[in-house]
């Protein structure tokens, strides 16, 4: 009998099996297996009743009903089982799932942070009991992420525009980039000057006042010649100020002329040394940060490749809001300093706080050898893989290293009664910047005295103008959703997948900006349910999970108290607020009409003809169409439109598409289009013996690839179910045929 190890990813099982040796067998569930039922009021799957939540969950599709059968069959001949699900909040809930859809009676928890032979030994040999505070919490996220987005998207769809959901932190998002948007809009710029000199002992200088003031060092004025700064993780650094703003052409015109008329001589020389100490190690967040900024990575691929690293026991668990190392490993990179790099090893590690509520269980992400240079597995990963390990060991490994060491330069000159300044630094010491540089590129003054004179080479004034604030880049939203306090680290890459995917947002030259269904969307929230979009009121939402998780809140009170003290009466103001905005069936144009449809919404209550004559052609007979009322829960929407031309027996009728944002004919009804003769390949169809081809498609932002039937007619009839998909094996495969194998293999087999 044999000890079962249930995970959640099945590219852990390989790695699991070989650390773990005979007498295991690991399974994976593959993710989630259950979710919320779609049944009850407003199809949520779950009922507030007083202080309590009545949940009922289903298996989420065919596929994990199949994998839920497996496991059924794996625990049966086990002695022991063994929850390895991952180790945050949602992983403790997927393992409650199992625990319930299994009916195990004692499972072991066990968790690690980093797939290696002792750490996955170390787990096994202390397991736990599932947290119930930690359960409680993700089966609190789920019940309210589903109240929120169902009840507030039935609000949404009344807008009959296209937006297919609002929900609650995809909402406080997009808010965050529309409001930034609007500033842009509101923005007017101003003309400004920047007036300098040029001396011949090498070095400029910027206009910093008259002689009779106290020169200013406020925080817009630090850099005058754009060295200093660091930059973060999202690759900005602060802007850089060139000197006293002068506000008009005279004046820039004035003071050219002072320059150039008098003479120039040193008044303050000021030269400090300094220290920066290295950054901390990655969490979700910087990771996502840093990977936008030096690889082009968006969240989404990063998590991906990331997830990749740790379930081939490369890196530590990759969903982190944590900077701490553990001890063991600052030793072992302390050794390797020693080895390879002995002079930067510190007396004293610089050491870092997590922000306020991280998950302290969870380590940083780092390597798990860090003796596994990225140029020793330079021959095991390849591209962006390679790339996102090399990032990750430097930054884990500048954490160890000596503080970097700058000598900081402030020359102060005069003519006239106006003064002159410049700054430089330059990096003495690099200390850790040899693994992760982070500091601005050096500017280095010439040596000189005060009271010394000076050569003037070049005085001028350049005219410039304010800019408005940046749009947000990919790593920068997720800065901010981070300090904003909006959503967690596994929540950042799907937001943002799900803003793109609803086209409430665009990528333009690698900058985020919100369509105008995007700001629509925002501007009705902003009227019916402003307290959701504000970042302020999500963040708390997050605070308040935080505080179940921990045990100082219990997840049906807080949900039932939330509901009824705050979002029903939210919900009813919304409601009302609804009933006086302008009303969807006003006369529109073709053109607004082709994209806005009248949306379903469940219990809808408004008086309404049958039928309602539109100006939308037949596309069979081109007579007009109308469009007939249904509570069909089939329907996307509330109707349907179908061919005014009885007496012509059309019988044409068209449904809506989400998707594509128009009304589309049925299938049975569509041409088929005619097969690509260049996608034609050399396995016949086996139902109708026609060639298959090769069809590709996008889903979850991928190209996939399939091969199908290549005869449009039987496609949609006999052969429907020939459908073979491209896997990780690099196979066609099919779950009702099986492999699709080449001819040689076919020859072979026999």
């Amino acid at each position: 009998m044999a000890n079962l190890l249930i995970i959640e990813s099945g590219g852990k099982v390989k790695k699991l099996k070989s650390i773990l040796g005979a007498g295991w067998s690991v399974k994976a569930s593959m993710g989630h297996v259950r979710e919320l039922a779609d049944d009850g009021q407003d199809a949520l799957g779950f009922d507030l009743d007083g202080a309590h939540v009545r949940c009922r969950y289903v298996l989420r599709n065919t596929q994990a009903q199949k994998i839920i059968s497996e496991l059924r069959g794996a625990v049966r001949q086990a002695d022991r089982v063994y929850l390895a699900t991952d180790p945050d909040r949602e992983g403790e809930t997927i393992g409650w799932h199992l625990t319930q859809e299994l009916r195990l009676k004692n499972p072991l928890r066990v968790t690690y942070t980093e797939i290696t032979k002792s750490a996955v030994e170390k787990a096994i040999a202390n397991p736990r009991t599932l947290d119930p505070k930690l359960v409680a919490a993700g089966r609190a996220r789920d019940c309210l992420d589903k109240l929120v987005g169902y009840k507030g998207s039935q609000l949404v769809w009344r807008l009959n525009n296209g937006c297919k959901s609002m929900g609650r932190v995809q909402s406080a998002t997009l808010h965050l980039l529309v409001k930034r948007e609007q500033e842009i809009l509101a923005f007017k710029p101003q003309d400004y000057w920047v007036v300098w000199v040029e001396y011949k002992e090498g070095f400029k200088a910027f206009y910093a006042g008259s002689a009779n003031q106290q020169t200013s060092k406020t925080p817009s004025e630090k850099s005058t010649d754009g060295s200093g700064s660091e930059k973060d993780d999202t690759g900005e650094e602060d802007p850089v100020a060139e000197g006293k703003r002068v506000l008009s052409q005279v004046e820039a015109d004035r003071l050219v002329a002072i320059a150039r008329s008098h003479a120039h001589q040193v008044v303050k020389v000021e030269s400090k040394r300094v220290k920066q100490s290295p950054p901390a190690a990655f969490t979700t967040s910087t990771l996502q940060q840093a990977a936008g900024s030096k690889l082009k990575l968006n969240p989404e691929v990063t998590m991906k490749i990331a997830q990749k690293l740790y379930e081939a026991g490369h890196i530590t668990y990759m969903r982190t809001d944590s900077v701490i190392l553990s001890p063991e490993f600052c030793a072992a990179a302390r050794q390797w300093l020693l080895e390879h790099d002995p002079n930067n090893v510190p007396s004293k590690v610089a050491f870092h706080r997590s922000k306020s509520g991280a998950q302290e269980a969870h380590e940083a992400i780092r390597p798990t050898h860090i003796e596994r240079t990225p140029q020793l597995l330079s021959s095991q990963m390849m591209g962006d893989e390679a790339k996102l390990y090399g990032l990750i060991w430097n930054r884990a490994i500048a954490t160890q290293c000596c503080p970097a060491q700058i000598a900081k330069t402030r020359i102060v000159t005069q003519s006239g009664a106006v003064l002159w300044e410049a700054r430089g630094q330059v990096l003495i010491e690099p200390g850790y910047t040899r693994y992760w540089n982070n500091i601005a590129s050096d500017s280095q003054l010439p040596p000189v005295q005060e009271g010394q004179p000076l050569t003037l080479d070049k005085a001028d004034a350049e005219k410039r103008q304010t800019q408005p604030p940046p749009r947000y880049t990919e790593p920068k939203l997720v800065q901010v959703m981070e300090r904003s306090g909006i959503g967690r680290p596994s929540t950042y890459a799907p937001t943002i997948k799900t803003l793109k995917a609803r086209n409430y947002v665009q990528l333009i030259k690698g900058k985020l900006q919100p369509t105008l269904l995007g700001m629509e969307l925002d501007e009705f929230l902003a009227k019916v349910l402003p307290d959701l979009i504000q970042p302020e009121f999500t963040a708390k939402m997050e605070a308040d999970l935080d505080a179940i998780a921990s045990g100082k809140l219990d997840w049906e009170r807080y949900l039932t108290d939330w509901h009824r003290d705050y979002f029903a009466p939210a919900l009813n103001h919304a409601v009302a607020q609804v009933q006086v905005l302008p009303k969807t069936n006003q006369p529109q144009t073709s053109q607004s009409k082709s994209t806005q449809p009248k949306t379903k919404a469940k219990g809808q209550t408004q008086n309404r003809p049958q039928t309602e004559q539109t100006d939308y052609q037949c596309p069979k007979c081109q007579r007009p169409m109308v469009r007939v009322f249904s509570k069909s829960q089939k329907l996307k929407a509330d109707h349907f439109l179908s061919c005014d031309n009885r007496q012509g027996g059309c019988g044409a009728v068209m449904f809506w598409n989400p998707t594509l944002a128009n009304y589309e004919l049925p299938k049975s009804s569509r041409p088929a289009p005619p097969a690509n003769p260049s996608k034609l390949t050399e396995h016949p169809c086996p139902s109708c013996g026609q060639p298959l081809e090769l069809y590709e498609y996008t889903r979850d932002g991928q190209i996939k690839k399939m091969l199908r039937c290549s005869n449009p007619t039987s496609r949609q009839d006999q052969c429907k179910d020939v459908a073979y998909f491209w896997t990780k094996n690099e196979v066609f495969w099919s779950p009702k045929l099986g492999e699709l194998k080449s001819k040689e293999r076919q020859k072979s087999n026999r």
